[in-house]
């Protein structure tokens, strides 16, 4: 419990890539909604889960600005971002190697580069965390 409720103090490092993480994933979540059309044409991602990923994404992104918006950031809801951009980075993983969203041979390199992008900001997140 202590742990949940402990609070992270020094968070320069995590307070920048908590933000980052947050624009990013907005842009990205918009990109997905106002251009589901174009982007199934390029990437073969189907206009209704792109909607639904965009949708995700922009919740997604509205919350992590939220834990990084406090004085000082809780270090449980901090760990909870790394957790999760892991799972996404895995799930990406998953989506290319079964062809779970049949995408198109960019969306596979497109899903595999935003993949490394989503473990770069797990890592310098939790880099920030350990350094706090």
């Amino acid at each position: 419990m202590t742990a949940i409720l402990s609070t992270v103090r020094g968070t320069g490092l995590l307070r920048a890539a908590l933000r980052a993480d947050a624009v990013i994933t907005g842009a990205n979540g918009l990109a997905y909604l106002a251009l589901a059309g174009p982007l199934h044409d390029l990437l073969g991602l189907e206009p209704g889960p792109g909607r639904a990923i965009g949708a995700f994404l922009l919740v997604y992104a509205v919350a992590v600005w939220a834990v990084s918006a406090p004085a000082a950031i809780r270090r449980g809801p901090a760990m909870a971002v790394v957790e999760a951009n892991l799972l996404w980075t895995a799930l990406s993983v998953v989506a290319v190697v079964t062809g779970w969203l049949e995408l198109s041979p960019a969306g596979n390199v497109w899903a595999v580069l935003q993949a490394a992008v989503v473990a770069g900001f797990a890592a310098v997140q939790y880099a920030g965390l350990r350094r706090s």
